[in-house]
């Protein structure tokens, strides 16, 4: 069995043992219609709390629950920006609430996104996507959550001028624009704002499972798991570094030169150990080059297993440092750090002679990824 193929048996074992201990903890029951507004007093990402009695005016709020992480919320960003733009004219606020633990999400549930739920990477990412509503976190106690009951996020609750809840569930039946068959949210906002009552007032929501606390044990435990994973080291001459550039992999590649005499390689090194981790799951692969020379692989095996490096890992096969580097790359200075991220066809997608900044790389290759879902 292969690193990725026993990371992924440890993340489908793991997920069905954390799944059915979850169950019975997890079950908030969703707010019923017709019931009052749940109070709240959250801060947001502008660094100031939101009260429930802040929208008092508008004629229509709605309370959504939705986060960072979640590729489906993802994908609802400029409709619900949209919302805004077309019904905050006419009487509707909308306030966004995260209700996901960031201290429950594993790294493989990260898979598809460069920002976690912490509440300093919802301000990166509402600021990213200029996010024309409040977006506010509830993450450390998820009381409010809990009392609105989300089963999914994205998972919209609307309440009419007394606070009553007149519609809850999905935004609309397709998180691709076009599939889309009925636009549920709107037209519910659209009766209540003429006076009538909902048509179809509940729907069964699509998307991430809300992530409630109380996991961060569980969360320990898969991360022990990982860290048992084999870690093993090869030899790599001109025509392995050659394949390595050419990428016949099937898959997208972020290739890594490092050596334990560089100072920026070691302190970076974790990083790419994260990087695996979170999207070891998908058509994503991680190769580390060690420029040590082969009689330094026992030092270099030691590094491996102190960082859990369960990747594929490779090391110069000859003390001709300069001619294998030329084989990987002829435009290459030879400097250390050298990273790359090269597609399934052979594409340099992002490259850099410098220590990585995380995110910059894990935007990179979730953009890359994208072809394995669907563009928006």
């Amino acid at each position: 069995m292969n690193r990725l193929s026993a990371l992924a048996a440890l993340a489908v074992t793991l997920l069905w043992s954390l799944t059915s201990a979850r169950a019975a903890d997890d079950h908030f029951p969703t707010l019923e219609l017709g019931a009052s507004a749940p109070d709240f007093a959250l801060p947001g990402v502008d660094d100031k709390t939101h009260k429930l009695a802040d929208f008092a005016s508008a004629k229509l709020l709605l309370v959504l629950f939705t986060v960072n992480h979640c590729p489906t919320a993802q994908y609802y960003e400029e409709r619900l920006k949209k919302l805004v733009v077309d019904y905050s004219p006419k009487g509707l606020a909308l306030v966004a609430i995260s209700p996901n633990d960031p201290t429950s999400v594993r790294l493989d549930e990260l898979g598809y996104t460069d920002l976690s739920d912490s509440f300093e990477e919802m301000k990166i990412r509402a600021k990213e996507r200029n996010y024309n509503f409040p977006y506010l976190y509830d993450g450390d106690t998820e009381a409010v959550s809990k009392a609105y009951g989300p089963i999914a996020t994205p998972h919209a609750f609307l309440f009419d001028a007394s606070r009553k809840l007149r519609y809850v569930g999905r935004i609309d039946d397709s998180e691709r624009p076009e599939y889309i068959t009925t636009h549920d949210l709107t037209v519910a906002i659209d009766e209540l704002l003429a006076g009538k009552e909902v048509t179809t007032p509940k729907t069964k929501v699509v998307g991430c499972s809300v992530k409630w606390g109380g996991k961060s044990a569980a969360v320990k435990t898969y991360m022990d798991k990982l860290a048992t994973l084999p870690v093993s080291l090869e030899q790599v001459d001109a025509e392995g570094l050659k394949a390595l550039r050419k990428n016949d992999s099937g898959k997208l590649r972020l290739v890594n030169f490092w050596a334990t005499f560089c100072g920026p390689c070691v302190t970076e090194f974790a990083d790419f150990i994260d990087l695996h981790r979170r999207f070891g799951q998908r058509n994503f692969e991680i190769v580390t080059v060690s420029a040590n020379y082969p009689d330094e692989e026992k030092e270099v095996m030691s590094f491996l297993k102190k960082n859990q490096a369960a990747t594929k890992n490779l090391i110069f096969a000859t003390n001709n440092k300069a001619k294998l580097m030329e084989s990987f790359d002829p435009t290459w200075d030879n400097a250390l750090p050298y990273t790359l991220l090269i597609s399934p066809k052979g594409e340099v997608l992002w490259k850099t002679d410098r220590a990585i900044e995380p995110i910059e790389v894990r935007r990179a290759i979730v953009k890359a990824l994208k072809e394995d879902r669907f563009k928006n």
